[in-house]
């Protein structure tokens, strides 16, 4: 057994509210044996996507997925998720996962400040995530708080746990093409009927420096928020994930949550230089289930969604082509390879009934309401904050709102909710 310093939530109350805060060490148990087999197969596939999409779209794509690719690894080690960071919020007052949030809001918003004003991009422009500010929105970000809750995952964590064998989180993936697809037989209505309102750029109203300075105290009140709320609640630690020591941890072990922000930060920027555009997730599932649709025998290309050229243009060349597309794949090969060197590949054959119901319902639920709300926890939360755009911080906050309905729903699928006393949230 290994011993860790407990670098999430490093300080446990003693005496009640008022008295002495000392460091908490949690053991972490050492990493399982790597599984061989599957880290073979993970750098195969890799070899084979990066050759593809090359083939496909050339070597600036390819440098898309490798970053895509260095997402799903970050994302795996780190363990950073959204849906566990506002359940651990709501439910015990745990605030650790959501200050990491705004550290990696911080480090990418600074970057995004430097990056968009001089479109330094290896496209000659760089183009920032925003947002109408309307029904839609507030709609979507929602129904998108209430599926993470039941699908057990969001947008990028669904990426990552598919990648590393969680079956259960694949239904969620095929929840989530569903949703999307239901959206976009919906877009007439969303987009003509009701009202979108309208867009609000802060980098537009105060400059970059003035947005990035409002940005960052907004981000530093935030923290001082959870740390408030952990005082009064004394939320649980949470436990160090299995690990190893030294330089093996690079490979084979759990990464504090702030390495994770960090990296994640850096990351968006950079694909925000390579594409032009920063990272997305979901608007790729919708043309994965348009493009099974037209196997089938439909013809999604007379759709009113494919009637935007951008969406004309996706649906028309290869998902090898499609930016979001790629990054996807590559978060999932990424994660593939991660876990599978770290012990952790392990497919979950038997799901229970009620498990895999949530996680559908979960994904169709997020999938249709990221399409209403311009995007998922990192279209539109993550890439939209750090791009100055309102529509991001309102997406944040009413998918906390969606979190609390979400959290009373699940005990109707037989998910558990994380307790006071639990030791791990």
């Amino acid at each position: 057994m290994t011993t860790v310093p407990d670098l999430t939530w490093p300080r446990r109350l003693l005496g009640g509210p008022g008295h002495q805060f000392e460091p908490v060490f949690t053991p972490a148990p050492a990493a399982p044996p790597a599984n061989r087999v599957v880290v073979a197969i993970g750098l195969v596939i890799w070899v084979a996507l990066a050759a593809a999409v090359w083939a496909t779209a050339g070597p600036r794509m390819a440098g898309v997925l490798g970053l895509g690719l260095a997402l799903g690894v970050t994302l795996f080690h780190s363990r950073f998720g959204f849906t566990g960071a506002w359940r651990q919020l709501v439910a015990v007052g745990q605030g650790a996962a959501l200050r990491a949030h705004m550290l990696m809001l911080a480090v990418a918003a600074v970057l995004f400040s430097i990056i968009l004003p001089f479109g330094l991009s290896v496209t000659g422009s760089a183009s920032p995530q925003l947002g109408p500010v309307g029904i839609p929105l507030f709609v979507g970000s929602f129904l998108f708080g209430v599926g993470m809750q039941l699908g057990g995952s969001c947008a990028s964590g669904t990426l990552f746990s598919v990648g590393s064998g969680q079956t259960s989180i694949l239904y969620t993936l095929v929840g989530f093409v569903l949703g999307s697809m239901a959206s976009i037989g919906t877009f007439t209505f969303w987009t003509r009927t009701v009202p979108q309102g309208p867009v609000v750029n802060l980098a537009a109203i105060l400059g970059y420096p003035g947005a990035l300075a409002v940005s960052l105290v907004v981000m530093g009140g935030i923290v001082a928020v959870t740390v408030v709320v952990g005082r009064r609640r004394n939320p649980p630690p949470i436990d160090a994930p299995p690990t190893e020591r030294g330089l093996r941890r690079v490979l084979r072990g759990s990464w504090p949550l702030w390495v994770g922000a960090v990296l994640l930060g850096v990351l968006n920027a950079a694909v925000l230089v390579v594409s032009g555009q920063p990272w997305g997730v979901t608007s790729a599932f919708g043309l994965w289930g348009s493009k099974i649709a037209a196997l089938f025998g439909a013809h999604p290309a007379g759709w009113a969604y494919f009637q935007v050229p951008a969406n004309a243009r996706s649906l028309a060349g290869s998902v090898l082509a499609d930016r979001v597309s790629v990054l996807d794949f590559g978060i999932m090969a990424g994660a593939l390879v991660a876990s599978a060197l770290g012990g952790a590949f392990v497919l979950h054959r038997a799901v229970p009934w009620r498990t895999v119901v949530a996680a559908l319902l979960g994904g169709v639920l997020m999938g249709y309401g990221a399409r209403l709300a311009g995007g998922c926890n990192i279209g539109a939360y993550f890439s939209g904050i750090a791009s100055f755009s309102l529509h991001g911080w309102l997406w944040g906050l009413t998918a906390i709102v969606g979190t609390v309905a979400g959290l009373a729903l699940r005990p109707v699928f037989g998910l558990a909710n994380p307790k006071p006393s639990d030791s791990r949230c």
